[in-house]
């Protein structure tokens, strides 16, 4: 019998949710991440303050229902300004046997829009989004909603969705479906070695505002792009994804080469915009696992922006250039160093910075998507 290449595998399981007899219903699994870190000097758009502080510390419960449903639950703690606030992230059940290689989540969870917006943030391999997912979309956008997936029957992995959303989370409406998404993303093996993946997503935003000057006025620039929302918002909102991995016959666990980058664009900011009056950024990232305890790293990003004031936009700009190296005893620990030099017009925080992180995690933990 001819078997699936590693990557191929990869991509079609992710696609896949869990059977019910693959945990059991009485006994839900539970899974804690920590993220701590200390950092050197505040940065533009961060959403991690200066000094020692706690990141985005995960608690989650999950376990099938039964025989056609299965449900997760995560709650985050975020330190910020000095004081620990707790949210709940994720709150969906999930279909587990529809026909045609459909299936259905709602509740509260990650929009699939992008290739990084769906994953876990201890998932990364830096300490932070990049700089538009941290101004367009506050670094991760989660919401109230539903979903519906269809996992298209070729000999490639395609997947086509749409997401309908109450959409406060991104930006404060009174719109009862103030966002809306579609996205769609293919990919396969070009070897043994290599595979790839590319992905196009479009979300609507109802209730957009663009950077109201009064959203200035209450949060200074360090942390009004905390992950409540997204301080920079168009009514229309694409991403163009793009990612290719190489591993020596498919063996993650010795070598693995990642080259991975998104554009984001968004237009229709408000009543007061022109036509050339738009959000757009774009990042690409290089990460090289060369050991199997250590990896490097290294990213740039950069985000043209407008900020509102009034019935006119000021021009803001960003870029920005990490460079990290990981260890990673296991699979759970990970320790990551990390320098940020940034670039700026328009944010009086920008500044370069050395960050060293921890992620641990312990309890049930569930397989990475591609």
């Amino acid at each position: 019998m001819k078997t699936l290449p590693q990557a191929t595998s990869v991509l079609l399981l992710s696609a896949i949710p869990l059977h019910p007899t693959f945990a059991n219903e009485l006994n839900p699994e539970i899974g804690v991440v920590l993220d701590g870190y200390y950092k050197q000097n505040p940065t533009a758009l961060s959403h991690r303050d200066e000094g020692f502080g706690l990141g985005h510390t995960e608690l989650s419960l999950s376990s099938p229902i039964d025989d056609l449903f299965e449900g997760r639950l995560t709650a985050v703690l975020d330190d910020h300004d000095g004081e620990t606030e707790l949210g709940l992230e994720e709150a969906f059940i999930q279909t587990t046997a529809l026909p045609w290689n459909l299936s259905a989540r709602g509740g509260r969870f990650l929009s699939q829009v992008g290739y990084l917006n769906s994953r876990h943030l201890h998932t990364d391999d830096f300490v932070e989004r990049p700089v538009p997912y941290r101004a367009m979309l506050g670094s991760h956008y989660f919401d109230d909603g539903v979903r519906v997936n269809l996992l298209i029957p070729t000999p490639f992995y395609w997947q086509v969705g749409a997401e309908a959303f109450d959409g406060d989370k991104l930006t404060e409406g009174e719109e009862d479906i103030g966002v809306y998404t579609l996205n769609t993303r293919f990919g396969g093996d070009i070897s043994n070695s290599q595979s790839w993946q590319a992905g196009m997503s479009w979300l609507r935003n109802r209730q957009a505002h663009g950077g109201h000057e009064e959203d200035h006025d209450d949060h200074d620039d360090h942390d009004h792009a905390h992950a409540h929302g997204a301080a920079y918002t168009g009514e229309n909102l694409y991403i163009a994804d793009l990612v290719w991995k190489w591993s020596p016959q498919g063996n993650t666990r010795q070598q693995q080469l990642t080259l991975s980058g998104e554009y984001l664009y968004a237009d229709d900011l408000d009543d007061h915009g022109h036509s050339d009056d738009i959000h757009k950024g774009w990042y690409a990232s290089a990460v090289y696992q060369f050991a199997p305890q250590w990896s490097a790293g290294a990213r740039y990003g950069k985000a043209e922006l407008k900020e509102a004031h009034g019935d006119h936009y000021h021009d803001q700009e960003l870029e920005e250039t990490d460079v990290m190296l990981a260890w990673s005893h296991s699979h759970f620990s990970t320790v990551r160093l990390q320098y940020t030099f940034q670039d700026a017009y328009g944010f009086e925080e920008a500044d370069n910075t050395l960050t060293l992180q921890y992620v641990m995690s312990f309890g049930a933990h569930g397989a990475h998507d591609y």
